[in-house]
């Protein structure tokens, strides 16, 4: 029981793997997808017009070649499929987290969450890591969603052009 406690509280007590997280995450990567996919078809059908253009010349090796970008592009529209699939697949993943977080959340609310809070302490000052390995994570939090993401002119005002050249120079 003691175990089980312990293992609650580290769930409970671990912002960077929470379920919240998590589900959000692969959220991300569904918008993601389906952002990348449509820009894709979207350009696909403009090259498909562009190839009309084309087509009106009559002339035969201008259309043989015209005809074999359409199968290339029928072959990225066939392929752009993946972004459903991996939707759907993904969309099942998060079904099953946000289960596995309300068990969870039942199970912390039997224990008590004061209680699990003061094992959680407990815990991390057993695994207490290094300042530099601290530094480091707080560094590793992958590409963020729009609106909680640094704009590049943030990003830029940290750095001047001589940091910049110094680098590089």
């Amino acid at each position: 029981m003691n175990k089980m406690r312990r293992e609650l509280a580290v769930l409970q007590g671990d912002d960077a793997g929470s379920f919240v997280t998590m589900a959000d995450t692969l959220d991300a990567i569904i918008e993601n997808t389906e952002t990348a996919s449509n820009a894709i078809l979207e350009s696909m059908e403009d090259i498909e017009e562009m190839l009309g253009e084309l087509r009106k010349s009559n002339d035969p090796a201008v259309i043989a070649v015209c005809n074999r970008i359409t199968e290339r592009g029928n072959q990225v529209f066939e392929a752009c499929s993946f972004q459903d699939l991996t939707g759907q697949r993904i969309t099942r993943v998060v079904n099953s987290l946000k289960f596995i977080e309300e068990r969870v959340s039942s199970m912390v609310r039997m224990w008590g969450k004061e209680e699990l809070a003061k094992v959680v302490e407990e815990v991390k000052r057993e695994a207490q890591p290094t300042e530099a390995a601290d530094d480091e994570r707080e560094l590793l939090h992958g590409p963020q969603r729009e609106g909680v993401a640094h704009t590049q002119d943030e990003i830029d005002k940290l750095f001047s052009q001589d940091d910049i050249d110094k680098l590089f120079g």
